[in-house]
C-alpha cells in the first residue's frame, strides 16, 4: 500500500493555531484528500512519481481540479490524471455521501419551517438558498437507494460473532416529537472483519421491535452465530433468546460493572471494582469461578444486594469463557459498538431533531457505511485462522468446568 506524505505550509500552521481557522481547516482538508489522490495513483501505478519500476502500468499525465462541498466550505482538490487509462477514486463518493445526507437533513428542515437560524445559516453556507422541495427529493432518490440497498444487502457470509445495541434519537411524526430507537447489528466475519450488518428505527427496545430486526437478518442470510453480545435490556435479552436457539449471550461487562457497582457501598466501591477486574481476567473459566467465590466470602456482608446480582448473573457475564481466550477480550464487552454510537451522536447533535424517520436512516445509515468501507480496508479484527479448530475444544472444557459447578452446588 502507498504510503501518504503530508507537508503543511507554515500559514496554515499559523492559522490552525491563531488565525482563521475555517479558512485553515478548508486548505488543510485539501492537503489531506490531495495527498490520499496521490497516493491512490501511486497504487494504481504500481510506482511512485519519477520512480523507475517494470511494474510501472502507466504514467502520470497531469491533474483535473475538481470542486468538493464539505462543512468547512468548496475544496478544490487535484485528481490524477493518466496517460493511459482512467484514475479511478471513491473518494468523491464515500465522503460526499454522508455529507449529502446531513446537507439533505438540514435542508428538510428549512423548507419544514423547523429549523434553528443556525441551521438556516449553514445550508445557505453550503448550497445557497436556491434549493426546493424538487431538489430535496431529487437529491434523496440518488441517495436513498444507495442507503437501502447496504441495509438490505445479502449477509452470504458466516459472522459467528455479534454485538447489538441502540440509540435514541429525535423524529417528528405526524406533527409531534417522538423519541426513537435506532438498532444497529455490527458482526465479525469468518475473515476477522468487522461489518455493519444492518440498522433500523424502532418505536423503542421492545422484544417485537428486537425480534422483528433479527428476523430480518436471518432473512438475508444471518446464520451460525457463535456469540452475541449485548447489554441487558429485557426486550432485547428475549429477543435474542427467541431467535438465536443455541448462541451462547455474552452479557456486557461493562454495564454489568456499572449496575453492580451502584449496589455497592462507597467505601469498598474501589475494592470490589479490582476484584470484578480480576474475575474477568481470569485465565479460564475455573478461575473465574473461583474468584467469584473469593468475592462472595470477601463482600457478602458489606454489599449483599451487589453479590446477590454477581452471583445470579455469573454465567451471563462468563459466556465469552466458551471461546478461546484469545477473542475474550473484544467480546466481552459492548465498547467496540458504543464508540460507533459516540459517532452517530455526533452527526446527530447538528441535527437535534430529525425531520422523518426516512432522513434518520437515510444520514445514519451514509455514516454506517463510510465505517463499514473502512473496517474493509484496515487491520483485522481478529485472526481467525485457529478460530474454527480451537471453537470445539474451548467449548468442551467451559461445559466440563460448568457442569461441575453445578455438581458442587447440588
Amino acid at each position: 500500500m502507498a504510503q501518504v506524505h503530508l507537508t503543511l505550509e507554515d500559514d496554515i500552521l499559523k492559522d490552525l493555531m491563531l488565525g482563521n481557522r475555517e479558512d485553515a481547516v478548508s486548505k488543510l482538508l485539501e492537503k489531506v484528500f490531495d495527498a490520499i489522490l496521490k497516493a491512490q495513483a501511486s497504487e494504481q501505478l504500481n510506482a511512485e512519481p519519477y520512480e523507475r519500476s517494470d511494474d510501472r502500468s502507466s504514467y502520470r499525465n497531469g491533474y483535473r481540479t475538481r470542486s468538493m462541498t464539505t462543512r468547512v466550505g468548496t475544496l478544490v482538490l487535484h485528481v490524477p490524471k493518466f496517460r493511459d487509462g482512467t484514475f479511478s477514486t471513491e473518494l468523491f463518493s464515500s465522503y460526499q455521501r454522508s455529507e449529502k445526507a446531513l446537507l439533505l437533513s438540514l435542508m428538510e428542515m428549512v423548507i419544514q419551517g423547523v429549523s434553528t437560524r443556525k441551521i438556516s445559516d449553514i445550508t445557505e453556507t453550503l448550497c445557497g438558498t436556491s434549493f426546493s422541495k424538487s431538489t430535496v427529493s431529487a437529491l434523496c432518490q440518488e441517495l436513498d437507494p444507495i442507503v437501502e440497498g447496504f441495509r438490505n444487502r445479502p449477509l452470504d457470509r458466516q459472522y459467528p460473532f455479534l454485538v447489538v445495541d441502540a440509540i435514541y434519537m429525535k423524529a417528528r411524526e405526524d406533527g409531534r416529537i417522538k423519541s426513537k430507537g435506532f438498532l444497529i447489528a455490527v458482526g465479525i466475519n469468518e475473515e476477522g472483519n468487522r461489518e455493519i450488518l444492518g440498522f433500523t428505527v424502532a418505536d423503542g427496545e421492545s422484544e417485537e421491535a428486537w425480534s422483528d430486526f433479527f428476523s430480518n437478518l436471518k432473512a438475508r442470510g444471518l446464520r451460525n452465530v457463535d456469540l452475541i453480545t449485548s447489554d441487558n435490556h429485557g426486550g432485547l435479552k428475549k429477543a435474542i433468546q427467541k431467535q438465536f436457539h443455541g448462541t451462547s449471550w455474552q452479557r456486557c461487562q461493562t454495564h454489568f460493572s456499572k449496575n453492580l457497582l451502584d449496589k455497592t457501598p462507597p467505601k469498598i466501591k474501589a475494592e470490589v471494582k479490582a476484584s470484578l477486574t480480576d474475575l474477568y481476567n481470569a485465565p479460564s473459566f475455573k478461575d473465574a469461578q473461583d474468584r467469584k467465590e473469593q468475592m462472595l466470602d470477601n463482600y457478602r456482608e458489606q454489599a449483599p444486594k451487589a453479590m446477590t446480582l454477581l452471583d445470579e448473573s455469573f454465567d451471563e457475564v462468563t459466556a465469552v469463557f466458551n471461546l478461546p481466550a484469545a477473542y475474550r477480550k473484544r467480546l466481552r464487552t459492548s465498547n467496540g459498538i458504543e464508540r460507533l454510537n459516540e459517532e452517530l451522536r455526533r452527526r446527530e447533535r447538528v441535527i437535534r431533531i430529525f425531520p422523518n424517520e426516512a432522513s434518520m436512516i437515510r444520514l445514519m445509515g451514509a455514516v454506517l457505511m463510510e465505517h463499514h468501507e473502512k473496517w474493509s480496508s484496515v487491520k483485522k479484527y481478529f485472526t481467525m485462522d485457529c478460530y474454527f479448530a480451537e471453537r470445539e475444544e474451548a467449548r468442551k472444557t467451559a461445559l466440563t468446568e460448568r457442569s461441575k459447578q453445578v455438581h458442587t452446588i447440588y
